[in-house]
C-alpha cells in the first residue's frame, strides 16, 4: 500500500469512529509507529486531522471548519468524478446556481462551452473563473465574504435570491443524513443555501462520501428537498439506499 492510500484509509477510519490510535494503526497496517506518526503529520498539515496524544481526531469532531483551499486538496479524484457526473443534470440552456464549495467548484471548471447559460454564484473565485467564458452570463451575489469558505453571505446575498428563479441549483454541504438533513457549520451560509434551493426548480447535491458521516450546527434542507444526490463509489450502499428511499435519485460516480 502506498503512503497516500494508507493516509486516505486512516482519514476514513478517523471520520468513521471519531479517533485513530498510532499503535493500533501500526499493527493493522504492518508498519512502524514512526511511519504512522509521519502519516498523521501529513494529514494534519493537510488540515483534515488534528494530532492528539497517542493518535489523531478528524477536524470535524473539533467543530473546526477547514479552509476552502484545504478542502479542495483532498478527495480530488472523487470530486472530479462527481463534477463530471453532475453535468448530466445541466439544462440545455437557461439559468443555474452553483453554490460555493470545493466539489461544486470542480463542476464550474468542467461546464461545457456549447451551452448558453446564466450562472448565479456566491463565490468570488467562481465568478472570476467563469466570467471570461463567452457562452456564460455570470451573476455574482454580493454580501460579506467569509474568509474560510470565500462565500458571500448575509442580506446583500439573500435579497437577490428572493427574486430569482433558476432551473437547477448545484449545492454543497458539510454534512448529510436522512435524519438530520443537509447541514453546514455557519448559520449565515445555511441561510444562503436555503434561499438557493428555494429559488430553484430542481436541486442537485454534490457531496463526496465523507460528507455522509457528520452533522453540523445549521440545517438548511431536508434530504426530501433534494432531487438528485451525486456522490462517489465510496458511498456506502446502505446509506445510498436510505437516501433514495427518502426521495432523491442517488448517483455514485
Amino acid at each position: 500500500m502506498y503512503a497516500e492510500e494508507r493516509q486516505q484509509e486512516i482519514l476514513r477510519r478517523a471520520r468513521s469512529v471519531g479517533r485513530v490510535d498510532v499503535v493500533t494503526l501500526a499493527e493493522e497496517f504492518a508498519v512502524t509507529t514512526e511511519t504512522i506518526r509521519r502519516d498523521l503529520t501529513a494529514l494534519e498539515r493537510s488540515g483534515v486531522l488534528r494530532r492528539v496524544h497517542g493518535g489523531a481526531i478528524p477536524v470535524e469532531r473539533l467543530g473546526f471548519e477547514p479552509e476552502l483551499a484545504t478542502r479542495d486538496a483532498v478527495m480530488t479524484a472523487e470530486k472530479e468524478r462527481i463534477a463530471k457526473a453532475a453535468l448530466a443534470e445541466l439544462p440545455e440552456d437557461g439559468a443555474i446556481i452553483i453554490d460555493a464549495g470545493s466539489t461544486t467548484g470542480r463542476l464550474a471548471q468542467v461546464l461545457p462551452v456549447d451551452r448558453e447559460l446564466t450562472v448565479v454564484v456566491n463565490s468570488p473565485p467562481l465568478a472570476t473563473l467563469l466570467a471570461t467564458r463567452a457562452n456564460l452570463t455570470v451573476l455574482m451575489l454580493g454580501g460579506r465574504v467569509r474568509g474560510r469558505t470565500l462565500a458571500t453571505v448575509d442580506d446583500w446575498a439573500l435579497r437577490p435570491l428572493a427574486d430569482l428563479h433558476v432551473d437547477v441549483a448545484f449545492m454543497a454541504a458539510n454534512g448529510v443524513s436522512v435524519a438530520k438533513g443537509l447541514t453546514t457549520p455557519d448559520p449565515a451560509e445555511a441561510a444562503i443555501k436555503r434561499a438557493m434551493i428555494g429559488a430553484a426548480q430542481r436541486s442537485v447535491l454534490l457531496a463526496d462520501h465523507t460528507k455522509f458521516a457528520d452533522t453540523y450546527l445549521s440545517r438548511f434542507a431536508s434530504v426530501r428537498e433534494i432531487d438528485v444526490v451525486v456522490s462517489d463509489t465510496g458511498l456506502d450502499a446502505e446509506v445510498a439506499a436510505e437516501l433514495a428511499a427518502a426521495g432523491p435519485e442517488v448517483v455514485r460516480a
